[in-house]
């Protein structure tokens, strides 16, 4: 059987396109516990039963470098630079998706979605390099934001082209866990004002090559009682490049599933 994604929804005048460079996932195996009591009400971590038996959730430090990301309503202002997401795979009030803690951007727009939508982004210095064509891919990460510096620094083990297809801790099988850590589609955050916002995005099923990190430290989650800093990503699934449609303007979350039929998604996000 072969992941097949989920359908793309219609596109409209308001929503946004984008070319994702360089794209990698970099997963980490936390506590169930110590991951639920970030979340607010109505908000759950998934489980996974990893492969000690015992059953845990996974977060993620998802970056990129944006490429020509642009509204649909006016496509001559475009913008690239790098991102880093940071997310953890939820359910909320029984659908699936993700919890973002924090987006880091290297543009000077971003407090832009900051103030109008209230979402938690912040100006960081992104760094993102990647050879995906002589032999082992590698890729490799540098942000640094008020004296804090996240990095990750991940060779591939195969050969030149090969796609992530070994089993993954916790996970049955490739479709799987290309499922749960790269397809969700839903996305949540926490407002300024103690709301919670939503989005949702689309993007063609992953193709990722499985890589190795030689040495990784992601600070944010490490203040967030997540993980320690000698701790090794569970994972870190990647590839050269990946496009979105992101379904904005994002809108205030009122607990209940998402009725305008532009935004239903049958599976998962982001």
């Amino acid at each position: 059987m072969t992941f097949v994604g989920t359908l793309r929804p219609r596109l409209r005048w308001h929503h946004a396109e984008t070319e994702l460079d360089d794209f990698a996932v970099v997963s980490y195996r936390v506590e169930t516990a110590a991951l639920a009591a970030l979340l607010p009400a109505g908000f759950a971590p998934r489980e996974v039963v990893f492969d000690d038996g015992r059953a845990g959730a996974l977060v993620s430090a998802v970056a990129f470098t944006d490429r020509a990301f642009h509204f649909r309503f006016c496509p001559p202002v475009a913008i690239s630079c790098g991102q880093i997401n940071y997310r953890a795979y939820v359910t909320a009030h029984g659908r699936t998706g993700v919890w973002f803690f924090a987006t880091s951007l290297d543009h000077a727009l971003v407090g832009l979605p900051r103030l109008v939508w209230g979402m938690p982004w912040r100006r960081t210095r992104i760094r993102i390099d990647a050879d995906w064509t002589s032999g082992a891919g590698r890729w490799r990460l540098i942000a640094t934001d008020r004296s804090r510096t996240s990095a990750c620094d991940a060779a591939e083990g195969g050969a030149e082209g090969d796609t992530a297809s070994e089993r993954l801790d916790g996970f049955a099988g490739r479709d799987e866990w290309l499922d749960f850590l790269t397809h969700p589609t839903s996305g949540w955050y926490g407002r300024p004002d103690g709301g919670v916002g939503e989005y949702s995005i689309w993007h063609p099923p992953m193709t990722p090559r499985l890589l190795t990190a030689r040495h990784a430290r992601f600070p944010l989650f490490e203040r967030l009682g997540l993980i320690d800093p000698a701790m090794a990503p569970h994972s870190v699934l990647a590839q050269p490049t990946l496009h979105f449609d992101v379904h904005t303007p994002p809108r205030r979350y009122r607990g209940r599933s998402v009725t305008d039929p532009s935004t239903i998604i049958e599976h998962r996000h982001l």
